[in-house]
């Protein structure tokens, strides 16, 4: 039997004849209890907000994009087409132009982002499923689907015939154009649907048939700006990149939903990192108790270490005994604060405690690396502690 870590627990699990070493040791326990729970919990509600973000941007997002690593369209031959659909794992594949243009309705102007889509592009997203007035356009027609932001910024609404909009991008090539017409391509357009997904998408997006896309901005039938992919359930991302780039070469520029969503996700790590970094700055100052409960037990100990000396027991032996006491108090608060922050989590995941709105929870996920971060942050740092209390004990302390 390991004799140190046998005494360890015996002091650990025993309680003390001084009462005040009792509850400065129940006080230090409590601590690293209330702070890993926190520290659990606080990360768990991160994972769940980067989830619902990913869940939230899948609505518009495709699982790959494709866009052209050099300029700003490329050419989509027949060719490339059979390419794409002999790689396994791509379940549907949507073709799209995507432009800056300016909206007109009546004496307003706005530049927004047009983006043309064929009628493969529902089965790519859900996009549609975001449409809170009016319908999703019709294919091969012009009909458009507009953001609320742009709507409310030039005072249109669903089918109003009274408030035509008309798209306008400026045409390519060089000279002076004989009118004012000669300088941009227009079109007329119906506007069919309102779509709310978020202030800079409502703000700045409107969804065209990709046949009006290119006939507004003059692309040849073989041209493009991006290709979005929806993946089989089955699929490999790493495995459909790589045959990606093996049929195509460096091509196309591949982005996942996150990476097309990466200042968010870079927002929401930092802020992680941030709240991880003072949560662990509130383990810390939580086991100075540890150390001052070590403190104290090894000063009420001391005629028992006095006897443990006496029968030959050197004094870094007795240093390890209330070195690992120190380690396993740490332990045992932590494992009972994880356990107290999964139960958390779990009645919010079950009950939806805490609500953002009147009808969202606030999203919280159980993720593995989380509870280990938490405990072999609470047992590295309970280990640190547990040294500097321990290295207290000199051989004119045990024999005084």
């Amino acid at each position: 039997m390991n004799f140190p870590l046998y005494i360890a627990k015996r002091y650990l699990f025993s309680k003390s004849s001084n009462n005040a070493i009792n509850i400065m040791t129940l006080i230090a326990s409590g601590g690293v209890i209330i702070a890993s729970a926190a520290l659990l919990i606080v990360l768990s509600v991160f994972a769940g907000l980067k989830d619902f973000s990913l869940e939230f941007s899948s609505f518009v997002d495709p699982d790959l994009k494709l866009t052209p690593s050099t300029g700003k369209s490329f050419e989509w031959t027949a060719t490339d087409k059979a390419k794409l659909l002999k790689i396994k794992g791509i379940a549907h594949h949507s073709e799209i132009i995507e432009e800056r243009i300016i909206i007109k309705s009546e004496n307003k102007n706005l530049l927004a982002t047009l983006k043309g889509v064929d009628k493969n592009y529902l089965n790519v997203t859900n996009i549609d499923t975001m449409v809170t007035k009016g319908n999703w356009l019709t294919p091969l027609s012009n009909e458009v689907v507009s953001g609320w932001g742009i709507s409310n910024n030039l005072s249109f609404g669903v089918l109003d015939y009274l408030k035509p909009l008309s798209l306008y991008v400026p045409k390519a090539g060089k000279g002076q154009a004989s009118s004012l017409k000669g300088y941009y391509n227009s079109v007329y357009v119906k506007n069919v649907g309102l779509f709310h997904i978020n202030e800079e998408l409502n703000n700045n997006y409107i969804f065209s048939d990709i046949v009006l896309a290119k006939r507004l901005l003059g692309y040849s039938d073989e041209q493009l700006s991006a290709l979005e992919l929806k993946l089989s359930s089955e699929a490999v991302e790493d495995n459909i990149r790589t045959q990606l780039k093996t049929s195509f070469g460096n091509k196309f520029d591949i982005k996942n939903r996150a990476e097309l969503n990466d200042a968010l996700f870079k927002m929401l790590n930092t802020e992680n990192l941030a709240i991880y970094l003072i949560f662990t700055l509130v383990i810390i100052i939580a086991l100075f108790n540890v150390i001052g409960a070590i403190i104290m037990m090894i000063l009420d100990k001391k005629t028992s270490l006095n006897t443990l000396f006496n029968l030959g027991t050197e004094t870094k032996i007795i240093k390890s005994i209330f070195f690992l006491q120190g380690s396993l108090m740490t332990l045992v608060s932590g494992l009972i604060g994880v356990g107290i922050g999964l139960l958390i989590v779990f009645l919010q995941q079950t009950f939806e405690l805490v609500m953002l709105t009147p009808d969202l929870a606030y999203p919280v996920r159980i993720h593995i690396l989380n509870v280990l971060i938490v405990l072999i942050t609470i047992f590295t740092l309970g280990m640190v502690a547990s040294k500097i209390a321990s290295q207290r004990i000199t051989q004119g302390l045990i024999k005084s």
